[in-house]
């Protein structure tokens, strides 16, 4: 893997733990060197449509800034910064609810909960090709923590920028996802919480909920000012799902704006890495 994007946290991730710089030449020695290493892939699902993601998901602040700044792509990351900032002065909440299965350690973690799979996503899919884990998702003990959210944030890896160490206990295969949650910051506060992004510290904050989970189902809402306004779901730094009178809202999207259900393989793919 060489970095091309303005992003490049999945490279950033395999060569920062070495002391390597984030550049086009170190990705290309540690391709030669050989040595490999295995990585998670998340399998998000809605009905019988499936996206297989390797980086991030992201609903709310994260999503809105990662879509909406790619107007200002000839910035590079400084995109992120830039319009970062005119998010968080113009802050958007968003209402809805995440269900999740806790890794061991983070069962306190939100309420417990119940959760019915729809008979439309286990349906077994004949069509050829991997179809994600199989999971008996009802047998699993769920807990749910209910908005407004500032942003949700899932992460397979520690890095999801050269600049933004989203997930700083990110594995690259322990069979589960970091969850970062925002809620109920102020606008001051979540700005200083925005610079402590670069060193990860900024999951310490009192605002912030970061926990370790297996299986993940986001059910997104509208805005919590303007009830006729939805979001964007961003996955790996595309768009997955736009919602109602979001940004470019009439373009199409491979999943519709509504509950999505996100399950874990481990160590599915593998990744030239510089050790």
């Amino acid at each position: 893997m060489v970095p091309a994007g303005s992003g490049n946290g999945m490279i950033k991730s395999l060569l920062d733990p070495v002391g390597l710089s984030c550049s086009a030449a170190s990705a290309t020695v540690s391709i030669i060197r050989g040595h490999r290493r295995s990585l998670d892939v998340a399998t998000i699902s809605q009905g019988t449509t499936k996206f297989f993601s390797v980086l991030m998901l992201a609903w709310g602040l994260v999503a809105d800034i990662d879509i909406e700044s790619e107007k200002f792509r000839w910035m590079g990351s400084a995109r992120f910064d830039v319009y970062g900032l005119q998010r968080i002065i113009c802050l958007r909440q968003y209402n809805g609810r995440i269900l999740f299965v806790p890794a061991p350690g983070f069962e306190s973690n939100g309420q417990p909960a119940s959760y019915n799979v729809d008979k439309e996503s286990s349906v077994s899919d004949k069509t050829l090709g991997y179809q994600g884990p199989d999971t008996n998702l009802e047998d699993l003990e769920w807990r749910e923590i209910k908005g407004p959210f500032v942003s949700v944030w899932l992460h397979n890896v520690p890095w999801g920028a050269e600049n933004t160490l989203a997930a700083p206990n990110a594995k690259f295969s322990d069979g589960f996802l970091d969850l970062i949650v925002m809620k109920d910051c102020p606008k001051l506060a979540l700005l200083s919480l925005m610079t402590k992004l670069s060193d990860g510290t900024h999951v310490q904050s009192p605002y912030v909920s970061y926990l370790k989970v297996k299986a993940f189902v986001l059910e997104p809402g509208a805005r919590i000012d303007e009830e006729d306004k939805e979001g964007i779901i961003d996955s790996d730094g595309e768009v997955l799902a736009r919602g109602r009178r979001s940004y470019k809202c009439d373009e199409k999207a491979l999943m519709s704006y509504g509950k999505l259900q996100i399950t874990v393989d481990q160590g599915l793919a593998t990744l030239f890495s510089p050790e």
